[in-house]
């Protein structure tokens, strides 16, 4: 490894300096490269400074939950997860991260073959599954114990917990993929290897534990204004929301409300999209003059942050 790493210091119009080990010599040789035009670093993600289990918190600190789902399906009452990985930090009101657990992760017969595709998707393969079950008292510990659990699809991932683990639906979700303004914040796209790879970091996907790490990492990034992503991140997860209902809307609106952002909810055949509270009445008068023409009229709910993104079906 010192030739190369001395090979490619001189492609970058230095020699490598004579550092005790490799690690060390090729941060060196990182910063070097950085300084030269046309170079950019992607470091791997590194979990050196985690901890085994989180310090008690301070009185004005709170546990922060990262985590990811695998699973058989799409429909969390006919598939069944397959794997869980969740990492617990501890972090202030300002939304910067104190200390990180280091991840930990279960997997599950589902107790049926998973499919080529499934496995592909997850890295899982039905002899790696087989016979497994999850440690539900360590899986309900950690959720319990954290103040806000954060997936990178909320929607997708609690519906599937809230199934097998219904005791814990009173915890608050925040999604890292719907509840922030990537691109407001520096970032295009919102895929989670994507943002990463922004960020200057990489790692290998397909695997949940992989995931959350990479999304606990995420967080702590700071951005232009000198706030983490998990700062931005509380300021909008925190707040109630209203959920529009668009029961009984008329068949021929569809792409009307497809292109205001309402999503169809195949279960109970309606369209739907959540807003802030502050724009209830003009999502009503829109609705009302655009979509009803006094034919009907929209449900509103209020949603707190402990019922965001629980399934409706």
């Amino acid at each position: 490894m010192g030739l190369i790493l001395r090979l490619l210091a001189r492609l970058a119009g230095s020699v490598a300096p004579p550092l005790a080990n490799d690690e060390l010599q090729g941060e060196a040789l990182a910063q070097m490269l950085e300084r030269q035009p046309g170079f950019r670093v992607l470091r791997a993600l590194d979990d050196g400074d985690h901890v085994e289990q989180l310090r008690p918190c301070a009185a004005d600190e709170q546990i922060g939950l990262v985590i990811d789902t695998e699973t058989t399906g799409l429909d969390p009452n006919e598939d069944r997860l397959i794997e869980i990985a969740a990492q617990s930090f501890i972090f202030n009101p300002d939304g910067e991260i104190l200390e990180v657990e280091r991840v930990k992760s279960w997997m599950e017969d589902p107790g049926r073959p998973i499919t080529d595709r499934i496995s592909k998707l997850t890295g899982l393969s039905n002899q790696t599954l087989e016979g497994k079950r999850f440690d539900d008292v360590a899986i309900t510990g950690a959720l319990a114990t954290a103040d806000l659990v954060i997936a990178h699809n909320a929607a997708f991932d609690r519906p599937f917990l809230d199934v097998r683990f219904p005791g814990l639906r009173y915890r608050a979700w925040a999604c890292s993929l719907t509840q922030l303004d990537w691109l407001d914040l520096g970032f295009d796209g919102r895929a989670l290897g994507h943002l990463v790879l922004q960020s200057g970091r990489f790692f290998e996907g397909h695997r949940a534990g992989n995931d959350v790490e990479a999304l606990t990492s995420l967080l702590a990034v700071k951005t232009a204004d000198g706030r983490s992503v998990l700062s931005h991140l509380l300021s909008r997860c925190a707040l109630d929301s209203f959920r529009v209902e668009a029961v009984g809307a008329p068949f021929d609106a569809k792409d009307l409300l497809r292109s205001r952002g309402y999503r169809w909810n195949p279960g109970l055949r309606f369209w739907w999209r959540e807003i802030d509270t502050a724009k209830e009445g003009e999502e009503v008068a829109w609705l009302d003059q655009q979509v009803y023409q006094g034919r009907g009229k929209a449900i509103i709910r209020r949603i707190t942050p402990s019922e965001r993104f629980a399934s409706r079906d």
